[in-house]
């Protein structure tokens, strides 16, 4: 078996994790590829000191691989996905964070989850991700165009608030007089959006979910749509520019340009523990089920 490793190091809380996983692989003679500049933190902390093979960039990562292992919390996921892209390797995130809805494997009895990894007894959950064109195009776009949790517009050097005209399939929904808007995925439902009051939405369901951000216009909800729908939206407000965010990843877009969003033409694959399924980490992270009447 051979996995990419790749994370993010916490002082308090990743330390012995790494430790569990790399001992754990190294028992059972599973290859390990680390990601370089994970790797460079790793040897500096003094956590391993065994040479591997390590990966740049999402080139590197072929059929050959069998898993990419993310160790952080859920926006760790979600820079692991530039890295899979299109190369359909399967993301098991290990949960080294706090609140977290990707990385489900919790380092409590890490050994038993990741035995579940060498025996293959795991199943693959299928996220949508969400694509973006920008016209005039803008080059801080261009490259990871794509987004797993949601593409988001919001205002920019400015207290006050944005425009955001949209229409759906080439028919106009409404303009959005708010701080913002969010276009999220199933899998990005139970972050941003959801602050915002948007609704939950399970992983397999083909929707997305456009969700205003402090709207001056109060009678503006939370919308569910299709995922075959078009999404163009327009933006106008005070400041010259505005700001355009694919999950963790910002640019900064001229007033009046056309964003023009849709389905991206690939999902990413992630690994689904039979103990840790989406039902009980909403159960677990949202506290369902805890109320002494229940």
């Amino acid at each position: 078996m051979k996995v990419a490793i790749y994370g993010q190091y916490y002082q308090n809380s990743t330390e012995p994790i790494i430790k569990d996983i790399f001992v754990f692989f190294n028992k059972n003679k599973v290859e390990m590829v680390i990601e370089a500049d994970f790797l460079n933190l790793l040897y500096e902390k003094k956590i391993v000191a065994k040479e591997y093979k390590t990966f740049s960039s999402y080139t590197e990562l072929d059929a050959s691989f069998d898993m990419l292992i993310s160790i952080g919390g859920d926006g760790t996921m979600l820079r692991a996905a530039t890295l899979v892209r299109d190369s359909g390797i399967p993301i098991l995130g290990v949960n080294a964070g706090r609140l977290g809805f990707l990385a489900s494997v919790q380092k409590e009895n890490i050994e038993n989850f990741l035995q579940y990894v060498i025996e293959k007894k795991y199943s693959i959950s299928s996220r949508s991700l969400l694509s973006l064109q920008c016209i005039p195009e803008n080059e801080d776009i261009l490259d990871l165009n794509f987004a797993m949790n949601e593409i988001s517009v919001s205002r920019k050097d400015t207290t006050s608030m944005i425009t955001i005209e949209t229409s759906l399939n080439g028919e106009y929904l409404n303009s959005y007089w708010a701080d913002g808007l969010i276009i999220a995925t199933p899998t990005g439902s139970t972050g941003y959006s959801l602050s915002c009051g948007g609704p939950i939405l399970t992983p397999d369901v083909t929707s997305f979910v456009i969700t205003p951000i402090a709207p001056h216009n109060l009678n503006a909800r939370p919308l569910v749509i299709p995922d075959t729908t078009e999404i163009r939206l327009k933006v106008s407000g005070r400041e010259e520019f505005y700001l355009v965010s694919l999950d963790s990843r910002i640019a900064s877009v001229k007033n009046e340009s056309i964003l023009i969003i849709k389905k991206n033409p690939y999902k990413i694959n992630m690994v689904e523990i039979p103990e840790e399924t989406f039902l009980k980490t909403l159960r677990n992270k949202l506290l369902w089920g805890e109320d002494k009447r229940n």
